[in-house]
């Protein structure tokens, strides 16, 4: 997916996050969105998303004409889940509105997460619950993914796991990735700095 940034800048109050960004996204690119923490990169991951509106510019999508959301996958650790269903009945809901690209039980066992299938979500660990969203995120079909801090929660062998499925991402799958720790954007192509878009506070 070609995703194309125009004069684009979003502020809170009178306080400008971030400013005049100007950038072109190719298909299968990664793109990595560094910077302090508090600086903007989550403020910045959301306006490429179309959760918030910039304040100024635009983010052009291609050429598609249908509803850009339904081609992304979005995974941060302050994303709310359905904590009242089963593991089960969370991932059977997603498939509604998303091709899965191997079966639940594949997904599962790849994740570490087999053997939770009925067990709530709300009863979930923190470091469950971001490897659910990660299994949302890696294992439904989509063009664009967007992942806020990936690694939040996870212990080694979770940060392990992700790692491996950068690896596993298709060419084609554009991929941006907000963090300040480089292991979780290994092999990006381009590199935001939120730092570099501040003028005009």
């Amino acid at each position: 997916m070609k995703i194309t940034l125009t004069d684009l800048g979003k502020k809170y109050n009178r306080e400008w996050v971030f400013r005049h960004l100007n950038f072109e996204i190719s298909p299968g690119d990664t793109i990595a969105i560094t910077g302090h923490n508090g600086s903007g990169k989550s403020t910045l991951l959301k306006v490429l998303g179309g959760y918030l509106t910039p304040s100024q510019g635009k983010v052009t999508y291609g050429d598609s004409k249908e509803h850009i959301q339904t081609q992304f996958s979005f995974a941060a650790p302050y994303l709310n889940l359905l904590e009242e269903f089963t593991l089960k009945e969370h991932l059977a809901f997603h498939n509604k509105f998303k091709k899965a690209l191997c079966s639940h039980e594949e997904m599962l066992a790849l994740s570490n997460l087999a053997g939770a299938e009925d067990k709530l979500v709300k009863d979930f660990s923190s470091g469950m619950k971001q490897r659910l969203r990660l299994v949302l995120a890696f294992f439904y079909e989509s063009s664009l993914l967007l992942l806020d801090e990936p690694t939040s929660n996870l212990d080694q062998d979770g940060t392990d796991w992700y790692l491996s499925m950068l690896q596993k991402v298709s060419d084609e799958q554009t991929m941006i990735i907000a963090s300040n720790q480089p292991q979780e954007y290994a092999g990006a192509n381009h590199i935001i700095s939120i730092e570099n878009f501040k003028q005009g506070q």
